[in-house]
């Protein structure tokens, strides 16, 4: 069931790190994948690397018009949107006397508003089609609070409110919305913090594997009766009370 033949997806943030694998998995369940990135190079390369039934599209999450380019342009080169993976994300830190608004809005504008229009831009071609998948990537951040990751805690707790009022609305047009709320992950991003510092019930930490099938989960029609949830894959961070 978590066969995509014949399935279109849009993978933001798709060029490298955690969104590359999110690619390649859709792409080996059988889907036909768009790469969707500011990395230009990086992206063509993986789309080059996956053949024909890839494509790198050039897309800053935060641009409106590059929104509506980018999924005409899938539709005109694939035939459908089946399913958006809203990856595209920031994170930025500081004690909140020295978090500025130029920090707030960078994470922000990314973090919530890229996934804000990349759901309204790939409605109107769900709602025709009469189905979707939209996978919005929020955090354990989205869940608790976090110190000096102030914006990037706002957004992604944001980005769980979004995705159950788009699935409550959405859900009469057969498009499901769901999240995926990542604990610590060795990516780029997070190569500044210790992971032995912190308390991980299944003992390791993450790495990018470990979410994507998840991410296919929700895109395939294994989870046709989910929509507005959010699945935590931690590795039970955030299941219990810390003990030191």
């Amino acid at each position: 069931m978590t066969d995509l033949q014949g399935r279109v997806a849009i993978v933001t943030g798709g060029a490298r790190g955690i969104g590359e694998v999110y690619v390649r998995a859709l792409h080996g369940a059988g889907a036909r994948v768009v790469v969707a990135d500011v990395l230009a190079d990086q992206g063509k390369a993986l789309a080059d690397d996956l053949g024909e039934t890839a494509r790198f599209i050039e897309l800053d999450v935060t641009d409106e018009h590059a929104w509506d380019r980018a999924v005409a342009e899938t539709i005109d080169v694939f035939g459908a949107v089946d399913v958006l993976v809203n990856n595209a994300g920031i994170a930025n830190a500081a004690p909140i006397e020295h978090f500025t608004l130029e920090k707030w809005n960078a994470v922000i504008g990314v973090n919530l508003t890229g996934t804000f229009l990349g759901c309204r831009a790939v409605v109107p071609t769900m709602k025709a089609a009469g189905r979707g998948a939209i996978v919005n990537v929020s955090s354990v951040e989205g869940l608790r609070g976090s110190v000096r990751l102030h914006g990037y805690t706002a957004s992604k707790f944001a980005v769980r409110g979004l995705t159950k009022s788009l699935a409550v609305e959405l859900g009469p047009d057969g498009i499901r919305v769901n999240s995926i709320h990542p604990g610590f992950i060795v990516t780029d991003m997070t190569t500044r913090i210790d992971p032995d510092r912190l308390i991980i019930p299944l003992g390791r930490a993450g790495a990018p594997g470990d979410l994507a099938g998840t991410v296919v989960f929700l895109a395939s029609d294994a989870s046709a009766y989910l929509t507005g949830t959010e699945i935590v894959v931690d590795g039970g961070m955030t299941a219990g009370i810390p003990h030191t």
